[in-house]
């Protein structure tokens, strides 16, 4: 009786026009992706990265079964609260797979799902540090084959959901990865650096563009983004002119991105522990006897490598760089405000945009002042993260074609115009 009902709701929820439980789903993934973004930023802020030295086993125990009395020890609550969560995203996103794909994607989902269990086994038995990726496929592996295992005869979503949905697949997977590897390589030195920290520095920056991908598929989902696909595509001077500012601007932030979690990863503390000035002054000297003296002055407990003028110099481009997008931000909202509609959608986006922006240079400068402080510095990167979001599906909705009615709708509105009064400037054009 429960596995009838089961099914039931397998097929109603999976197989409707419209799925709102798709996209509540979506939802739900791209917000526990969230989650995991502040928890490994808040296990990068306090240091603990390597509180579990071992992977994917953790002290030698299945990662499931650690004990309690373990969990607070150090830091170990915090970097295995990390991984169980990674953990739930990962089965929460191969399940997204399976729904996005429909009734077609089971055969590759059994087929990766083989391999991988497979060639997980066969790395086990090669031994050596091997093992732990091993360990992480033949994991991974089960959860997918399971995924390929459920019937149910849902339609794919429309495209390009399912290609998306293939792409979150595959890129969690890659996360976990190098998640894995910064830890079991960490003691291995490349170029005069860990390999951990370059694993480190892969997996923060995978991880924007995979919640990224996420709320895509969100939006795609919801009931909102076909019914506005549906509309005719209005030529409006100030679309035209936001667009580029939007792009540009979104692009800063995720570039902005990547230099705070370059600067993370250092784990040099504060390489500049003054703000709004810079060591007193609006440019810092970066000369050895400027950088020897500023090293003599730092009194931060967590910073356990001295300051390189590199450093100083990568903290004053991510201050330069915030200062530009807040020109940027600020330019996307007036040009939304002054040019759109009172209801097109991009008016309120960029007021929230600007809102996140604000909060996050709020949230820089309290971290300075508060000598690093790992909640504030873990709110940094989450909001960080939102924003870069915000800008990407401000893009995705300024940049949007329209359906094949909503073009004709587009032609024929342009016509109508045309013959009515003579010209070209109506309100609707086609892009």
């Amino acid at each position: 009786m429960g596995k009838a009902a089961a099914v039931c709701f397998l097929r109603l929820a999976m197989g409707t026009p419209h799925n709102s439980w798709l996209h509540r789903f979506a939802l739900l993934t791209a917000i526990a992706t969230l989650g995991l973004i502040a928890i490994g930023g808040l296990v990068t802020s306090k240091g603990v990265g390597m509180a579990v030295p071992d992977w994917p086993t953790s002290y030698g125990y299945n990662m499931f079964a650690l004990p309690f009395s373990l969990w607070f020890t150090g830091g170990i609550f915090h970097e295995h609260t990390h991984r169980q969560w990674a953990s739930v995203v990962g089965v929460l996103v191969v399940i997204l797979t399976r729904w996005l794909g429909g009734q077609q994607s089971r055969r590759p989902l059994l087929i990766i799902g083989a391999l991988e269990l497979l060639s997980g086994v066969g790395f086990t038995i090669f031994g050596g540090e091997w093992r732990n990726v091993g360990g992480f496929l033949s994991g991974i592996g089960g959860v997918v084959l399971l995924a390929g295992v459920v019937w149910a005869k849902n339609a794919p979503a429309a495209r390009p959901l399912p290609v998306l949905g293939w792409s979150v697949f595959w890129l969690v997977q890659l996360q976990g990865l190098f998640g894995g590897l910064r830890v079991v390589l960490d003691a291995h030195v490349f170029a005069g650096t860990r390999l951990g920290m370059w694993f480190g520095l892969f997996h923060g920056c995978l991880a924007q563009g995979f919640f990224l991908l996420l709320c895509v598929i969100a939006l795609y989902t919801s009931k909102w983004w076909p019914a506005w696909r549906e509309q005719p595509q209005l030529a409006l001077p100030g679309l035209q002119a936001l667009r580029p500012v939007l792009f540009i601007t979104t692009g800063l932030i995720f570039l902005q991105l990547v230099l705070g979690a370059t600067m993370r990863h250092q784990h040099a503390g504060l390489a500049i522990p003054d703000f709004p000035l810079a060591y007193g002054k609006l440019w810092p000297g970066m000369d050895a006897d400027s950088i020897q003296r500023y090293n003599q002055q730092r009194l931060e407990v967590m910073s356990v490598n001295p300051i390189t003028a590199a450093q100083v110099g990568l903290q004053m481009v991510h201050r330069l760089m915030a200062c530009m997008i807040l020109i940027g931000v600020a330019a996307s909202t007036w040009l939304a405000m002054r040019g759109l509609p009172t209801k097109y959608p991009l008016r309120r986006l960029a007021g929230i945009w600007l809102g996140l922006i604000l909060t996050q240079i709020a949230l820089g400068a309290w971290t300075i002042w508060s000598t690093k402080a790992a909640d504030v510095a873990t709110a940094h990167v989450a909001v960080g993260a939102l924003s870069l979001v915000t800008g990407a599906l401000g893009c995705i909705i300024a940049f949007r074609r329209p359906t094949t009615q909503a073009q004709f709708q587009t032609s024929t509105v342009r016509a109508s115009a045309v013959s009515s009064f003579g010209v070209t400037s109506a309100t609707v054009a086609g892009n």
